[in-house]
């Protein structure tokens, strides 16, 4: 696995910026796709690589400040340049697969002070858990648009919060009590959604033969769209590079 260089950031994307990924749907109708292809590619990052930036700990040290802690807004993959955690949707999609119902509720733990996974991908309407590995007081705060936000505080005690989304967009979360702690949730309005591998890998499967729009985000190097056109039993390949800069 390629080792990730940790990147410090110039500034967040700001809210008002933020796509929110179903606002040109109709409506979405899962069923059962006869013939699909598979839309795969990377994500690279053109450009000299800015150098990381130690965060300091000054809460719950003995928890968050077990290892040195860097900015994780932008990870670029040794060897290739591939970048980590691009959200990457069909935006124009209204029939295809239905989703797939996981062994385990869909999660977004706190370990270490770090919210894990990064980006975090759930089905609108559907209720996911926040957890508490920790056992300090963790707290989730979202910042979003379409939906209500989301204020509550999570003690150690509250391993499980039942949290749930109506609304398709994407969501940022912070915790106050850990303010280097940062997460975003991506609420989807149907199951064509991926998210970037460490090398900038991704694959959407089982996609109706058809000409799509590829959206593609990333927290700090913002939005990018690429028209795709996918053929019944045939794989195509999108390869997208992120410009220095952004």
């Amino acid at each position: 696995m390629p080792r990730c260089r940790w990147i410090a950031a110039a500034c967040l994307a700001s809210l008002a910026g933020l796509p929110s990924p179903a606002h040109s749907l109709q409506a979405y109708a899962p069923g059962e796709v006869a013939t699909a292809g598979t839309i795969r590619g990377t994500l690279t990052f053109r450009g000299e690589v800015p150098a990381a930036e130690r965060v300091e700990v000054t809460t719950d040290p003995e928890v968050c400040g077990v290892e040195p802690r860097f900015t994780s807004d932008l990870l670029v993959a040794d060897g290739n340049d591939g970048v980590q955690n691009v959200v990457i949707w069909l935006s124009d999609i209204q029939e295809g697969k239905g989703w797939e119902t996981p062994a385990e509720p869909r999660t977004l733990n706190q370990k270490g002070c770090t919210f894990t996974p990064h980006v975090l991908v759930v089905p609108a309407g559907e209720q996911f858990f926040a957890v508490n590995s920790d056992g300090v007081l963790h707290n989730i705060h979202t910042r979003s648009g379409e939906n209500r936000p989301v204020n509550k505080a999570q003690p150690g005690f509250l391993k499980r919060l039942p949290l749930k989304f109506r609304y398709p967009e994407i969501v940022r979360v912070e915790c106050d009590a850990h303010d280097w702690m940062m997460a975003w949730i991506v609420v989807a309005a149907h199951p064509y959604y991926t998210i970037t591998e460490s090398d900038g890998s991704f694959r959407l499967e089982n996609v109706p033969p058809g000409t799509y729009t590829m959206q593609v985000w990333h927290e700090r190097l913002g939005t990018l769209s690429r028209e795709v056109t996918v053929s019944a039993d045939a794989d195509v390949s999108v390869n997208v590079e992120y410009p220095a800069g952004q």
